[in-house]
């Protein structure tokens, strides 16, 4: 596999994993395990989820890489959940550490390819 899709694969997977996150958590609080009855004020740990969707579809690297320190938080609130809930919501849970896991990957490995990539491409590029 090249660097260019290689790229293009750990785009696909931040974007998806993302997106993932912002679906369960928004499906977790509101109708599949709310703590309460109608939905869940809790629903609003979803919103600091959309700010980094515009950078990563327009492959903003600096996105990528505080994308990667901000899903930190959602992992630790995940573990936390998976081991004091109980049935579905612990369930939930481990999908959400899960989508964390994959989306913390995935922006590791698209700054590291992404730089590898433009190294290369200068050091094959003709001088002037």
């Amino acid at each position: 596999m090249d660097h260019v899709s290689r790229i293009d694969t750990t785009r696909a997977l931040a974007v998806g994993s993302l997106v993932g996150l912002i679906v369960l958590g928004i499906a977790w609080e509101l109708w599949l395990a709310p703590l309460r009855p109608g939905g869940s004020w809790l629903v609003l740990k979803v919103l600091p989820l959309f700010l980094p969707l515009a950078g990563l579809l327009k492959r903003r690297m600096y996105t990528y890489r505080w994308v990667s320190l901000l899903v930190w938080v959602y992992f630790t609130e995940g573990v936390v959940r998976a081991t004091s809930d109980r049935g579905f919501s612990a369930v939930l849970a481990g999908i959400e550490v899960l989508l964390c896991l994959v989306l913390f990957t995935a922006c590791a490995l698209h700054v590291r390819w992404r730089l590898r990539h433009a190294r290369t491409a200068s050091e094959t590029s003709p001088a002037p």
